[in-house]
């Protein structure tokens, strides 16, 4: 009975599991990724003075000058016909782990395979001519660097001139002050407009683990919209506007697992935010926008000018920098660009933890050991309780078995009496499962952390770890790697590194301490559990995997001293 009960609670630890499953499938959206080529979407904000421009992309790029962008941690160029943040490459970051590889572009040029913009300018009443995609630009100089700002004109040829004061700090941040210069006799209204627009899909897997999309945070709420909802919604929806909120500042754009590419406007003004779909070519295109347009003109008087500021974010997640910009720029919530989850209330703490230990010790993996015995330390005292209880129960097996002589073909008699020695013995036969119960949601959290944040990526271990947010490279189906061939072109699941083998082989030494299941075919089946957890884990991060095999070790550890410390020096089976 016993057994059966620490079965029924090793299914309940799993049923708890696939809640935290269900709960994440139900609050992220899913994106369903592929590669689409747009070209144009309209969109229509419905401000009295104008519109805000759809998000417009050509087959091929406008030709023209461009201003150079050299900053310590990015690189690239804007776009002077239209004047469009096209081109960031991040110095800081390659593609995959191999020195050689190439540096991730985070802004890619309209008809290109992956084209990510951004755009500020201004929408006006009927017969005020502003600057759109075809306007050509003039710099005030040929490149923009953190000592060198650099200021984009443009005459109009009515009386005003338009102008884009950029400046780059030495990290992600760009500057953008939109000024209107008015040498007419009448005053001028504006509204000044920013966006990002994506014009693809991308091929990254589908993980109901992070979100990725178009979002931002309205009125101090973070709001999502996947790829597929903003397409439903924008089909049906006029102007293909899909979600709009009014309020002062915030920031909206479109983020990646570990990149964000998001404008900020003055946090203190009136803003009118949309997040739009779009098609053109009969629906063969497609376009995603996440945009802000002030909500109230400013106004140029004659022989004055208007201006309004706002920031443009192009880089890497890095917690520390987004907290850093939440608070100079007082820009609400930016740290949720960073999709922590709903169990913040852990994944942000464990992630902080990890970050200091790492601070301390230049090694993740090193840290993720420190922590596993912090957490083994903050569980101790319900640990020590259950393997004093499953010592009890190890000790009393003798007299279990002549229960079950005794009642042999009677079960209801059989389950009076077990429960009358559990009793006696003060015995819960659950409590074995404690530990695992209490340890799924860090589990689950350390996974979140590990594989949505970009402290974590490509971060090695020691030896063969070279990246823990990434399954152990090694393969015992080819020898880990002696014979060259891949075996999961044969079948996927044949990829189980040397990581998740030392990972089953302390699950299974753990397993050793626990008292035997009587019933043979549950003996059988709890064997097999080290395998199946070696192969369910082998496609997880190595970090993860890591974690598992630290705490089994720990466990091992604490449950062997506290049992033999339990157990009688001699024991004699007690009749039933």
């Amino acid at each position: 009975m016993d057994q059966k009960r620490l079965l029924l609670a090793l299914v309940f630890s799993f049923a708890v599991l696939a809640v935290f499953t269900v709960i994440q499938n139900k609050y992220l959206p899913h994106p369903q990724h592929q590669t689409v080529v747009a070209t144009q979407a309209a969109v229509d904000n419905g401000t009295p003075a104008g519109t805000l421009p759809g998000a417009t992309s050509t087959v091929t790029p406008p030709a023209g000058p461009r201003l150079a962008i050299e900053a310590p941690l990015m690189q690239g160029s804007v776009g002077l016909t239209g004047a469009v943040f096209d081109d960031i490459t991040l110095t800081a970051y390659h593609e995959t782990d191999a020195k050689n590889s190439p540096l991730v572009q985070i802004m890619g040029r309209r008809g290109g395979q992956t084209p990510t913009y951004a755009q500020f300018g201004w929408s006006a009443a009927t017969g005020i001519k502003v600057p759109d995609d075809a306007t050509i630009w003039t710099s005030s100089a040929p490149q923009l660097t953190p000592s060198s700002p650099v200021t984009l004109s443009w005459d109009n040829g009515q009386g005003l001139t338009f102008q884009l004061l950029l400046s780059v700090d030495d990290k992600y941040m760009f500057t953008v002050r939109q000024n209107v210069i008015n040498s007419g006799t009448a005053p001028v209204a504006l509204y000044p407009w920013s966006r990002v627009v994506r014009d693809f899909k991308p091929k990254e897997p589908t993980s109901w683990v992070l979100f990725d999309g178009p979002l931002g945070v309205f009125n101090g709420t973070l709001q999502q919209e996947s790829y597929k909802s903003l397409k439903n919604d924008g089909t049906n929806a006029p102007g293909g506007v899909a979600f709009t909120a009014n309020g002062p500042g915030g920031w909206a754009g479109v983020t990646d697992k570990y990149w964000l590419a998001a404008v900020a406007p003055d946090q203190s003004a009136a803003m009118k935010a949309s997040m739009t779909y779009g098609t053109v070519n009969d629906g063969d295109g497609s376009a995603y926008q996440s945009s802000f347009i002030a909500a109230n003109a400013i106004t140029a008087a004659p022989g004055g000018d208007a201006e309004f500021t706002s920031h443009l974010f192009t880089g890497a997640k890095v917690v520390k920098i987004l907290d850093f910009y939440q608070n100079q720029y007082g820009i609400p919530n930016l740290y949720k660009a960073v999709d922590f989850g709903h169990l913040y209330i852990l994944t942000k703490p464990i992630f902080y933890a990890l970050d200091y230990l790492n601070s301390l010790t230049g090694n993740f993996g090193v840290a993720i050991l420190i922590f596993t015995v912090g957490v083994k330390l903050l569980f101790f005292p319900l640990a020590s309780y259950s393997y004093r209880s499953m010592a009890r129960m190890k000790n009393i097996q003798p007299r279990i078995k002549l229960l079950r002589e005794k009642h042999e073909g009677d079960n209801v008699a059989l389950q009076q009496a077990t429960m009358a020695l559990y009793k006696e013995e003060k015995i819960n036969p659950a409590s074995g499962c404690l530990p695992m119960l209490v340890q799924i949601p860090v589990f689950f959290s350390l996974y979140k952390v590990i594989y949505i944040t970009i402290e974590m990526r490509q971060a090695p271990f020691y030896g063969w770890i070279h990246d823990l947010s990434a399954p152990d490279p090694t393969n015992l189906f080819n020898a880990f790697g002696l014979i060259p061939f891949d075996p999961t072109s044969i079948a996927p699941f044949l990829n189980v590194g040397l990581l998740p083998i030392i990972m089953g082989f302390t699950m299974f030494l753990q397993q050793r301490l626990n008292p035997p299941a009587a019933d043979p075919a549950q003996a059988r089946m709890f064997q097999f559990m080290p395998l199946m957890f070696t192969f369910m884990l082998a496609h997880s991060p190595a970090g993860l995997v890591l974690y598992w095999a630290w705490n089994n070790l720990l466990s091992v550890g604490q449950q062997w001293l506290i049992m033999r410390r339990a157990t009688p020096k001699t024991t004699t089976p007690a009749k039933a």
